[in-house]
């Protein structure tokens, strides 16, 4: 991603200001825009990501890490996907493992957008905007499964408010790491990394509460089939969590999850991390009907459960 640095450092007369209203004075942004970046990890204070409330001393430096501006409207590509599910309110994608959500600076195109404008042309929801149309949540690039699309507006509020308020079910295979004796609850917050943005972590500084109960299906020697049931929705959430109890995914190079043997042995052409979106439940927005959907589990996926389970 290309980005843009901008560094202040705080003078006698800057003291005691609180730091978005500082940075909002030395700089060309608003205070809320200030902010925003505040809560998405693009502020840094002496190298480290500071608290919203922060009041400014003197020497204090502060770093601005503006991305680059992607374009400003997403165009209709004729990228093949799969619908498993779609009415006029509603569609639910099971995206393959490599295809980005939206675009974004360094993925402008051959994004799950691009697909959805071609195959479903006018018939998205407008409140995400011009670049992510529909998209109600999203799941990684290297993540695999089940994704809600809106049709019209009132369908994207109905379902953005399931996913918010946790009503919306959605339920993830994996293979952690290690061997996970029992099933277990992950209660931990996350927020933005102290020290690399681009990564998330379990801390307790500008962070939102997470949960994920993680079921035991299968054990393996060296690892564990997994059966994540997320209570909130955090970016990278499961990645994280598995992470910070000492078992991360397979394939996940970002949180650890490739010096291992098991690793070594099964995943030399796994690009990214075994994970894969397999069930979701929600309340349809216009019948108010509980719609049930699950997508199986991909073939380099089984193909990995298969040379596992010959291993035993």
């Amino acid at each position: 991603m290309n980005e843009e640095k901008i560094i202040i450092t705080a003078e006698e007369c800057d003291v005691g200001k609180r730091l978005d209203a500082f940075a909002s004075e030395k700089s060309s942004f608003t205070r809320a825009r200030i902010q925003k970046m505040l809560e998405d990890g693009c502020v840094l204070l002496n190298c480290s990501t500071p608290p919203k409330s922060y009041k400014i001393k003197l020497g204090d430096t502060v770093e601005l890490i503006c991305a680059e501006p992607v374009s400003s409207e997403a165009q209709p590509e004729d990228i093949p996907i799969d619908i498993v599910y779609e009415d006029d309110d509603v569609a639910v994608i099971n995206k393959p493992k490599g295809l980005v959500v939206h675009p974004a600076a360094g993925n402008e195109s051959g994004t799950l957008v691009n697909a959805l404008l071609f195959r479903l042309k006018e018939s998205l929801s407008g409140i995400g905007g011009v670049i992510r149309p529909g998209i109600v949540h999203r799941i990684d690039k290297d993540t695999s499964g089940l994704l809600i699309v809106a049709k019209n507006d009132d369908a994207h509020l109905s379902l953005a408010s399931q996913i918010k308020e946790h009503s919306a079910r959605r339920v993830y295979y994996a293979i952690a790491l290690g061997n996970i004796k029992e099933s277990l609850t992950v209660d931990a917050p996350i927020g933005r990394h102290p020290v690399d943005r681009k990564k998330m972590a379990v801390t307790n500084k500008n962070s939102k509460p997470a949960v994920t109960h993680v079921e035991v299906i299968e054990h393996f020697p060296g690892c564990t089939l997994v059966r994540c049931i997320l209570e909130t929705g955090r970016t990278h959430q499961i990645r994280v969590h598995l992470s910070s109890i000492g078992h991360p995914i397979l394939g996940d190079e970002v949180y650890g999850g490739i010096k291992n043997q098991v690793m070594q042995k099964y995943g030399k052409n796994l690009s990214g991390q075994c994970l894969h979106a397999g069930e979701i439940t929600f309340t349809h927005p216009k019948t108010n009907k509980q719609i049930n959907l699950s997508a199986p589990l991909p073939d380099y996926f089984e193909k990995i459960l298969s040379s596992l389970r010959g291993s035993i």
